[in-house]
């Protein structure tokens, strides 16, 4: 199995919520979803994500749009203008999910767009 970032089979959004952010993640192909629901579990995000939230992750499932979005409960310091974190609104955290490298099968990338 390749080892690969994830920005390979998905795509994210994120921001704030509060004292907390979300990370929506959106898969590229059914297949990538079913891979992603799966295997990137509140568990492996929160130890990917734990030098900026030191709190919980919740896993949502939006399965008819392909997305899981991830609430990571306290990952800003306070949130917007009372965060001293460089990132106060949590922009970044998608494109931090999409770094996180893990084995996939080869059929989920040969099923899966290239990014464009």
């Amino acid at each position: 199995m390749p080892n690969i970032e994830l920005n390979r089979i998905a795509m994210a959004r994120s921001g704030d919520k509060g004292e907390g952010s979300n990370a929506g993640i959106m898969a590229r192909s059914p297949e990538a979803y079913a891979f992603l629901k799966a295997e990137l579990t509140e568990d492996l995000l929160k130890a990917h994500m734990r030098a900026i939230n030191p709190g919980a992750v919740t896993r949502y499932a939006a399965d008819n749009m392909l997305v899981l979005n991830f609430i990571l409960h306290d990952s800003l310091g306070g949130g917007g203008s009372a965060s001293l974190k460089t990132d106060a609104q949590g922009k970044t955290h998608g494109l931090a999910v999409l770094r996180m490298v893990m084995d996939v099968p080869q059929d989920v990338i040969d099923a899966t767009p290239e990014p464009a």
